[in-house]
């Protein structure tokens, strides 16, 4: 379900070794990576595999652990790069997951869509 608003929110579906979870996200085309709460990731048995550091938006640099999980929206469903949030992080579903899902943010409607082709060059 994708709701229409200023910013895009969509259910997605979070997968682990342990169980699944669905969460609400903004889907943000400015955030490279998918941001869930740890709480969430180590619920579904989602373990940190490595720790990158991030610059917000406010120029701020931060650390995060990192891992993969499987995500599921819309029908499409991929492995994808998950950091685990902390509290006051956003919960964003992020540009290289919505490029692993083949989809994308309508710049005028502002809604999740399906992809028609993928680029092949």
């Amino acid at each position: 379900m994708v709701m229409r608003t200023a910013m895009t929110y969509v259910k997605i579906r979070v997968a682990g070794p342990k169980a699944a979870s669905e969460v609400a996200v903004v889907a943000d085309t400015g955030s490279t990576f998918t941001w869930i709460p740890a709480e969430i990731l180590s619920k579904v048995g989602v373990l940190p595999a490595s720790r990158r550091r991030f610059k917000t938006i406010e120029g701020r640099e931060i650390e995060r652990p990192v891992a993969e999980a499987k995500l599921e929206v819309m029908g499409e469903s991929t492995t994808t790069i998950v950091v685990f949030g902390e509290k006051g992080d956003a919960m964003v579903l992020g540009a290289y997951s919505l490029e692993g899902l083949g989809l994308l943010v309508d710049p005028v409607t502002k809604e999740l869509r399906k992809v028609e082709a993928f680029i092949a060059y």
